[in-house]
């Protein structure tokens, strides 16, 4: 198994709750399995390949502090429906993250890293992403799927946690997410000041 790694917000333990029910209910009814093959997150960096071990990726988070995330609610993003939580101090997090992390990135075949780009990242939780990126014929029906469900999730959480996952799978090719098996490494709670 070729191994990565992702550095990942967790969000509170009711929006956990709200994104692993929705997920859950999208792979009973379409088939989706994709956002619900990740623990509920929101990825600060993804898919890396890495030279140096993990958890020295979490040094770098120890000047930051916590902060509150908003969720603007649902929204389309590449394809796939999340729940957009982006900001400016979430951004702020991922581009600490993507300093700590490009120095320790290694060539890899298949699936590229997952890294901080102003431009085009957007900070978001994933409740239907590569497998319905692929269906656009089920958009609206899971749309209007996912607010029937009236799940409640709250309008923000504290941005507290961030955990380090161990990636497997044999060639991060394909429909990757599929085969994909993830192991939580060490969790980092941000520092007060």
């Amino acid at each position: 198994m070729a191994e990565r790694y992702g550095v990942f917000l967790r969000p509170d333990p009711l929006t956990c709750a709200a994104v692993t029910r929705i997920t859950g209910q999208l792979r009973a009814q379409f088939g989706l399995v994709s956002a619900g093959a990740f623990p509920p997150h929101a990825t600060l960096a993804g898919s890396l390949p890495l030279a140096g071990p993990a958890e020295e990726l979490l040094r770098a988070l120890a000047p930051v502090a916590p902060f509150t995330v908003q969720n603007q609610g649902l929204e389309w993003l590449n394809g796939g429906l999340v729940y957009d939580v982006h900001g400016p101090e979430l951004a702020q997090l991922a581009a600490t993250v993507d300093a700590a992390v490009r120095p320790q990135l290694e060539p890899a075949p298949g699936l590229a890293a997952d890294l901080f780009e102003p431009e085009r990242w957007r900070a978001h939780l994933s409740l239907g992403s590569h497998d319905l990126a692929a269906r656009p014929d089920l958009h609206e029906e899971v749309e209007a799927y996912v607010r029937g469900l009236a799940v409640e999730v709250p309008a923000e959480f504290p941005a507290e946690i961030v955990a380090v996952y161990r990636l497997e799978h044999e060639t991060w090719t394909g429909s990757w997410w599929r085969a994909m098996t993830w192991e939580h490494v060490r969790s980092v709670r941000l520092a007060s000041r």
